[in-house]
C-alpha cells in the first residue's frame, strides 16, 4: 500500500482538528546545535529492514536542538490541499490547490479567491496541480510555470507556463510544454517539482508511476519517468545537458534512477543541486545530484516492499550507481524542501529544511562538506503532512500542510 494513500484515514481526521489560533513553539537551551557521537539519534522507532549504510552517518545521524527560541504560527487554514510554494516579488506567495487552482496569500494570512485558466488536472490520488516557480524575470513579464498530472487517456507528469493576469485572477495563455512518456494509467508517484537554474532553465523531476511494470522506466535512458529534467522555457532539451548529443538518450535528462522526487533545492553556498526523494517501506533518500549519474532505483535500494519482501536482489550498493548522502528508516516521506539564507534564525544559515509527511513533522539538517552532521524535528506536535516549505522575503520559513495551514517558522 502506498503511504500517502495508506495515511488517508488519518488525513481525513486531522482535517476537522484544524484551527487558525494554534501555535508551536520551541525555548531549547541546548547550548551546542552540532551533532558528536554522544548525542543519539532523533529517530528511536527500529528501522524496517536490516541493511547496514555504506558509510557512518549515512543515517540516523546525530539529533541537534536550536538553542533561539522560535515558533511556527497558523497564518491561515484555509487552504484547499496545496502543494507548491512560490514567492512573489512584493512578499506574498502564490500556491498551488491540488484540486487545479491557484491562491495568494499575504504573510498576514489575507488569502485572494481562486486563480483560475490552468489546464485540467488529475487529480486523484498524488496526482493534481503540484509544483511552481516564477519566471526570473517575472516582475516585468508575469510568467509562471508548474507541474501537474494531466489527464489524458493515460495520465501523465506534465510542465504548463502561462501569465499571472494584472487583476490576479487568472492564468492567461496556459500552454503545456513538456509532458513526460511514456504515459501510465497510475494515480501513483508524479514527482512535480521544478525550479529554475542559475542559466535560466528548468529543472523538472518526475516519478516513476510506482507500479511493478513501470519501475524499470527510472533505468530506462528513453523513458521521462523517475527522472530530473532539465528544459528550457519552451520545453525543450536545456544546452549542455549531460547526454547532449546521444541519440539512444532522451536528451532533456539530467539524472536517473529516481523514484518519486518531491524536493529540490540548490545549496546558496555551493550552488549544488540537492535532492529528496521518497523510499518504499524505509529507503527516503537525500542526493546531491551530478549530472547524467544513476541514483539506482528500482535496482539498489535501503528499503523494502510494502509488505516487507526485499526489492529486487535485495541490494543497496553497486558499481555505477549513487549512495545516497543520507537515508531514513522509517521513513520522512519527503516532500517540498529548501535551503535556509535569512538572518532571523542566524543558527540555521545554510541548513536544509525538509517537509516530512507521513512523519508530520520538518526535518532540519545541518550539512557540512556534503554529508549530514546533525538532524532536528520541527513542528512536530501539529500533527501536520508537511507538503512544502520556502523561505519568505522577510527570511522567515513558511510551510504548507496537506489540511489546508500555512505556517509562518522564525524567532519568537
Amino acid at each position: 500500500m502506498n503511504k500517502v494513500l495508506a495515511s488517508a484515514v488519518v488525513f481525513t481526521s486531522l482535517v476537522f482538528l484544524a484551527c487558525n489560533t494554534t501555535s508551536t513553539t520551541n525555548n531549547a537551551t541546548n547550548p551546542t546545535s552540532s551533532a558528536n557521537d554522544s548525542v543519539p539519534p532523533v529517530e528511536t522507532r527500529p528501522p524496517n529492514s536490516t541493511y547496514k549504510p555504506a558509510f557512518p552517518g549515512q543515517t540516523r545521524i546525530a539529533g541537534v536542538k536550536t538553542t533561539t527560541p522560535y515558533e511556527g504560527k497558523i497564518i491561515t487554514s484555509d487552504l484547499k490541499n496545496p502543494w507548491g510554494i512560490a514567492v512573489l516579488p512584493d512578499g506574498r506567495f502564490l500556491i498551488t490547490q491540488k484540486g487545479g487552482t491557484m491562491r495568494i496569500v499575504s504573510a498576514n494570512g489575507q488569502l485572494s479567491d481562486e486563480i483560475t485558466g490552468l489546464p485540467p488536472v488529475a487529480s486523484q490520488g498524488q496526482g493534481g496541480l503540484l509544483g511552481i516557480t516564477l519566471d526570473p524575470q517575472f516582475e516585468t513579464n508575469r510568467m509562471v510555470y508548474w507541474t501537474f498530472s494531466e489527464p489524458q487517456p493515460q495520465n501523465h507528469t506534465a510542465v504548463g507556463k502561462g501569465k499571472l493576469s494584472a487583476d490576479e485572477k487568472r492564468i492567461e495563455n496556459a500552454t503545456v510544454i513538456y509532458r513526460a512518456a511514456p504515459f501510465h494509467n497510475s494515480v501513483l508517484h508524479y514527482g512535480g517539482r521544478i525550479l529554475f537554474d542559475k542559466t535560466g532553465n528548468l529543472i523538472v523531476s518526475t516519478g516513476e508511476r510506482s507500479d511493478l511494470e513501470t519501475r524499470p522506466r527510472a533505468q530506462d535512458l528513453k523513458s521521462g519517468l523517475g527522472k530530473l529534467l532539465r528544459i528550457t522555457t519552451d520545453g525543450q532539451a536545456a544546452p549542455g545537458n549531460p547526454f547532449a548529443g546521444r541519440t539512444d538518450v532522451l536528451p532533456e535528462i539530467y539524472t536517473y534512477g529516481h523514484r518519486n522526487v518531491q524536493g529540490i533545492a540548490f545549496h546558496p553556498q555551493t550552488g549544488d543541486l540537492w535532492e529528496g526523494e521518497f523510499g518504499p517501506l524505509g529507503g527516503d533518500e537525500l542526493n546531491l545530484i551530478k549530472p547524467g549519474h544513476n541514483y539506482g532505483w528500482p535496482t539498489i535500494t535501503y528499503g523494502l516492499e510494502y509488505s516487507g519482501k526485499t526489492i529486487g536482489q535485495g541490494i543497496t550498493q553497486k558499481e555505477g550507481m549513487e549512495q545516497p548522502v543520507y537515508y531514513w528508516d522509517p521513513v520522512l516521506s519527503p516532500s517540498g524542501m529548501t535551503f535556509y539564507t535569512g538572518d532571523n534564525m542566524p543558527e540555521w544559515k545554510n541548513n536544509l529544511f525538509i517537509g516530512g509527511l507521513s512523519s508530520q513533522h520538518i526535518a532540519r539538517l545541518v550539512i557540512k562538506d556534503n554529508k549530514v552532521v546533525g538532524e532536528e524535528r520541527i513542528l512536530a506536535n501539529e500533527g501536520q503532512r508537511f507538503r512544502d516549505v520556502a523561505q519568505g522575503r522577510d527570511g522567515l520559513l513558511y510551510a504548507v500542510t496537506d489540511q489546508g495551514r500555512f505556517y509562518q517558522i522564525g524567532k519568537k
